[in-house]
């Protein structure tokens, strides 16, 4: 998989402990908008997807947690590599959070079923959203959180730019002409 950029904050111990936690990202597009799950009491867009467990392939954690955050039931045959974005911070417990974010293209059966959120997400208020993805840049950029979740909001920010610029946004319908299903 391409690597579309790495963010190094440069702010940890290069020699203490490290939590690693790779993560697979949908990328959902549908007549020009994009589907992102938006954070009520945080008020930013985030592409739905999450952590990848020990036991689990790329594609399997990505329809796993498309799944759970938004409800929508990804085309197991649609998913497309699309890139990766490596992530190195400060971490909130550990000395060096590293995260490796793999994004897929992917289409979805139907309209969004219900979430199975996570205690965080349903604290946060996690609500699947189609719009404009300059709408969620201007907004991520504008919303200041801590250190560590702003790093958050960058990389989702410069993910929707590099789809922009490479045109991913004028093509009409589904990003895959193979399947025809409906999204909400």
């Amino acid at each position: 998989m391409r690597m579309l950029f790495e963010i190094d904050k440069k702010d940890y111990n290069p020699d203490g402990s490290v939590f690693s936690r790779p993560s697979a990202r949908g990328i959902i597009i549908k007549d020009g908008k994009i589907a992102m799950v938006y954070s009520k009491k945080y008020d930013y867009y985030k592409f739905p997807g999450g952590g990848i467990e020990a036991d689990e392939r790329k594609e399997e954690a990505l329809i796993r947690e498309v799944l759970e955050e938004t409800g929508l039931c990804v085309v197991r045959d649609s998913i497309q590599e699309y890139g990766q974005v490596h992530r190195i911070q400060k971490g909130t417990k550990e000395d060096i959070f590293i995260q490796d974010n793999y994004y897929f293209f992917c289409d979805v059966e139907g309209t969004a079923g219900q979430q199975n959120l996570d205690s965080y997400e349903a604290e946060e208020g996690f609500m699947l959203t189609f719009l404009n993805p300059q709408f969620a840049i201007d907004q991520n950029r504008r919303n200041q959180l801590d250190d560590f979740n702003q790093v958050m909001l960058e990389r989702e920010a410069r993910v929707l730019e590099l789809l922009l610029q490479e045109g991913y946004f004028e093509r009409k319908g589904n990003l895959h002409e193979a399947t025809k299903n409906d999204i909400i």
